[in-house]
């Protein structure tokens, strides 16, 4: 069922009127006393209903003009939380900005099968990384062969484990370089300007080093059969299963480049702090079912509108938490962290200056770097006042969220 895009939004821009933590706080103790939640998933789904709340404490500001007072409660800061990464994004589009380099950048995007997702969700962090270094070192295979290319690209790559409609579907962003550094350091090496390698091949090659790793990770007893695959302990179930995925065609897909630095900033910090499934994209929570909405890709790109029971919502939103510590965003390449800095250093001799951006006459002067980053925020009530910390509040224990 197709529904407008209005139908989501909260009026006047307010906040979202339903939240993931709703559905927690209604279903939350049930699910987890009829189904398997692992120690990342429990401190998840704690951080979520004390988001915000008496239980992490707080302040009070009130209005140096009208004196109206109002309450805001502290984050939880939990990385699969969807009211948290606002502030997370605009740091790290401020750390991102001296990592790039004036050129042309691709995006591509290494799926995995849906076949390995069984597999996946017993052995996230093994596979993960996985995942990762078998999408990195694809493109860097392609990248030193003379005959695509002969350099060395730097790739940025973000893991994502969600479809629109919450269902696994593992796959890392890759965003890379439009060239990279020959093998003396001495030329920078251009891509063709609209085609960075073929992807067919790409996709062979990613299959074959992935289950390479996988193949390695089996050999050494490191993975763990649970649930949906626990038929794979089986050695010719095992074998017959990986024969499968070797005939299988593995989704690779690449982008044009992007224009610049600056785009490719914007375009990438939609996908660093991204989660599951935003509070925007609620349209009701109730006992009985939790409604959102969500983009048919395959149909024109429409929105439609998918209905849930609150268990099934949860156990989906649940596939999503990554194990804890475990690194969503990985550089490789130019910009792997041990080189880094000399690499890019040597980048920016080879390649032109970007052209300083034009200043307006009539621009206002910035603030000096001693002001404060954010002036106090305006009243709400009144609209000329700011708002002023004048109490703390510490964190109340055993106060329902």
């Amino acid at each position: 069922m197709a529904i407008p895009s209005s139908a989501t939004t909260t009026a006047g821009g307010a906040r979202p009127r339903y939240e993931v933590a709703d559905v927690v706080r209604a279903v939350g103790a049930a699910y987890r006393g009829t189904h398997a939640v692992s120690a990342d998933q429990a401190r998840v789904l704690g951080a979520l209903v004390r988001c915000r709340t008496a239980a992490l404490g707080g302040h009070v500001e009130a209005c140096d003009a009208c004196g109206t007072r109002r309450v805001a409660y502290n984050s939880c800061r939990n990385r699969h939380c969807p009211k948290c990464q606002g502030g997370a994004q605009a740091q790290w589009l401020a750390a991102q900005q001296a990592l790039l380099l004036p050129v042309p950048y691709f995006h591509v995007v290494f799926t995995l099968p849906h076949e390995l997702n069984a597999l996946v969700r017993v052995n996230p962090r093994r596979l993960y990384a996985l995942l990762f270094r078998a999408a990195a070192a694809t493109l860097q295979t392609f990248a030193r062969d003379p005959t695509h290319l002969g350099a060395e690209l730097g790739v940025t790559a973000v893991l994502h484990t969600w479809g629109q409609t919450l269902t696994q579907h593992v796959h890392v962003h890759c965003i890379v370089t439009g060239g990279g550094l020959s093998p003396d350091g001495r030329r920078w090496v251009r891509t063709r300007p609209r085609f960075l390698f073929p992807v067919r091949a790409l996709s062979h090659v990613f299959r074959g080093k992935f289950l390479a790793g996988v193949q390695r990770l089996h050999a050494h007893d490191a993975l763990t059969f649970a649930g949906d695959s626990a038929a794979l302990v089986d050695p010719p179930t095992w074998t017959a299963w990986l024969a499968t995925l070797r005939t299988r065609a593995w989704l690779v897909y690449a982008k044009p480049p992007f224009g610049g630095p600056a785009r490719v900033l914007k375009y990438l910090s939609r996908y660093t702090h991204r989660v599951a499934i935003s509070n925007a994209r609620l349209v009701f929570v109730g006992d009985e079912v939790v409604r959102f909405h969500w983009t048919d890709y395959a149909d024109r790109h429409r929105l439609k509108l998918l209905s849930l029971p609150p268990t099934e919502f949860l156990r989906r939103f649940l596939l999503h938490v990554v194990p804890a510590r475990f690194h969503r965003m990985r550089h490789f390449g130019l910009l792997a962290n041990r080189q880094r800095a000399a690499k890019l250093t040597q980048c920016r001799a080879l390649l032109p200056a970007p052209p300083e951006p034009p200043t307006p006459t009539d621009a206002p002067a910035p603030p000096p770097a001693s002001s404060p980053s954010l002036a106090p925020p305006r009243c709400p009530a009144c609209g000329s006042g700011s708002l002023r910390i004048v109490e703390t509040l510490a964190p109340q224990r055993g106060v329902p969220p």
